[in-house]
């Protein structure tokens, strides 16, 4: 947050990652890199960022072909969704355990299904804005990055 793409795409640059491509202007990156690890790729992008803007924000790396398992692995699939839901899935470093069994349920938004380093959800739009946001915080806490479905399966195609 409170970071242009632009400065983003050239701070990666600068720390040699190569391909670099913004997508969606919300601090999702596509780039190509020789390091295998997406712990050292995180490591690498936050000493970078530390460096080039002075500040820190919480890097999370997923590779292509994870995004595509997780995609073709349809872990909405289970659950009974309604039309008008929005898929969101929340994505950790490492998650933290859930303080409550899943699925739970709170003002429409339900986190259904949590794997050790991402969490998928379903809300439904409404007045009081984004309360799956709030369910999310509490359950996992505050070292996680949220994403649309759909969103996901743009960065999947890079």
């Amino acid at each position: 947050m409170n970071l242009k793409m632009s400065d983003l795409k050239k701070c990666l640059e600068g720390a040699g990652f190569t391909n670099v491509k913004t997508l969606l202007s919300s601090g999702n990156v596509a780039f190509d890199s020789s390091t295998k690890s997406d712990a050292a790729i995180e490591r690498q992008i936050d000493t970078a960022l530390l460096k080039d803007v002075g500040r820190s924000f919480l890097t999370i790396v997923r590779s292509v072909a994870e995004l595509q398992a997780l995609i073709d692995s349809d872990p909405y699939q289970d659950f009974k969704i309604v039309s008008d839901a929005k898929r969101v899935v929340t994505f950790a470093r490492k998650l933290s355990e859930p303080k409550q069994r899943l699925p739970i349920e709170k003002d429409g938004a339900r986190i259904l299904i949590a794997r050790e380093r991402e969490a998928f959800s379903a809300y439904v739009p409404g007045p009081r804005g984004p309360v799956f946001m709030q369910l999310i915080e509490t359950t996992f806490g505050r070292d996680v990055t949220t994403r649309t479905w759909e969103t996901v399966k743009k960065c999947a195609k890079g």
